[in-house]
């Protein structure tokens, strides 16, 4: 038997990105599904000339704890694209710029409910191009990485960010190091 879509009988916004559907499902049952109608996101993986990578430490108020991830964020309205956001998250977060770059994959961070994209960009030979220009409720701390490190510390289970470790794995099969 083939998977069919579910049928929308109706929508309504609880809040500007929060959708509540009531739904018809293909087997005569009735469902009420929220969904996170999120911009789309973008993930940064910066190679220093020295090879190392770019990460940062930072608050997650989702897990009401310093973590250590990627440099990246939510697209603004006024991005023209997932590079631009990229490019202006890693300026942002870290103060580095990289004039090579190449969007290595792109997934959704959750189909059950979300209805945007991450997309993972390399961002080669990256250097200082000034201070960090943070948002009032960010405290980021750079950390240069070694790229050998980078991959242990996602071994070990310490790159909590699911999508980033997954960035990961798209950066390691472009650089040819996995197939």
């Amino acid at each position: 038997m083939p998977v069919r879509p579910w049928k929308i009988l109706s929508s309504k916004h609880i809040h500007p990105i929060v959708r509540l559907d009531d739904v018809a499902l293909p087997n005569g049952g009735r469902l009420e599904g929220t969904v996170f109608e999120f911009r789309d996101w973008v993930t940064v993986m910066a190679l220093t000339p020295a090879g190392e990578m770019l990460l940062i430490r930072q608050y997650r108020h989702g897990l009401g704890r310093v973590i250590i991830e990627m440099p990246g964020g939510t697209m603004d309205a006024d991005d023209s694209s997932p590079l631009e956001a990229a490019r202006r998250e890693l300026r942002e977060e870290t103060g580095y710029t990289s004039e090579a770059w190449v969007e290595v994959g792109c997934v959704s961070p959750n189909p059950a409910n979300h209805t945007n994209m991450v997309h993972f960009f390399l961002a080669e030979d990256a250097t200082p191009a000034g201070p960090q220009h943070l948002d009032p409720s960010e405290e980021i701390e750079v950390l240069p990485t070694p790229l050998e490190e980078v991959i242990a510390m996602a071994q070990r289970g310490e790159l909590v960010q699911s999508m980033q470790v997954a960035a990961l794995f798209f950066a390691l099969s472009h650089w040819k190091r996995i197939r």
